[in-house]
């Protein structure tokens, strides 16, 4: 797991960002307060604060950290998560 606030507001931080997106290792965006992981291009994701925006290489990444996946972006897997969550109680 990547913080957003790891790379600086300046252009050498958002160009290292953007590389990372662009080389793969970062595919997955997150909301670390709300416990959330969904696409980069997500409405719903884009929307969240800085401070609490971290960034994952893999679902599975995502889902040790502790996060559920986006029910906007990620419909299926979300019903999926939701389902097991419901059976486990």
């Amino acid at each position: 797991m990547t913080r957003h606030a790891d790379f600086s507001d300046d252009e050498t931080g958002k160009a290292a960002l953007r590389r990372r997106i662009k080389t793969g290792q970062i595919v997955f965006g997150g909301n670390r307060s709300l416990r959330i992981y969904g696409l980069l291009r997500c409405a719903s994701g884009k929307r969240m604060l800085t401070k609490n925006r971290v960034f994952f290489a893999s679902e599975a990444e995502a889902l040790a950290h502790g996060f559920r996946p986006c029910g906007h972006c990620l419909p299926e897997k979300y019903r999926q998560w939701k389902g097991a969550k419901e059976r486990d109680q």
